[in-house]
């Protein structure tokens, strides 16, 4: 099911980075499949986007977002 996260772009730094959304309540989002134009720290946006239970990452930051669109 896809949701709306509001917030800030942040890079993590493990290994090459990672990019996350830092929502405005303070929860963050690794971002998947994140286009180039999002790959901005510090960018304000509303990304929209489905949690992805099934899929493990190397940063385990937090909850994997599957992007499917920004603005």
């Amino acid at each position: 099911m896809s949701m709306k996260i509001t917030g800030k772009i942040d890079k993590k730094g493990f290994g090459m980075g990672t990019w996350a959304l830092v929502s405005n309540s303070g929860e963050v989002y690794e971002l998947k499949n994140a286009p180039a134009e999002l790959k901005k720290k510090g960018l304000a946006v509303t990304v929209t986007g489905t949690i992805r239970n099934d899929v493990m990452t190397i940063a385990m930051i937090g909850p994997v977002l599957e992007v499917e669109s920004f603005s």
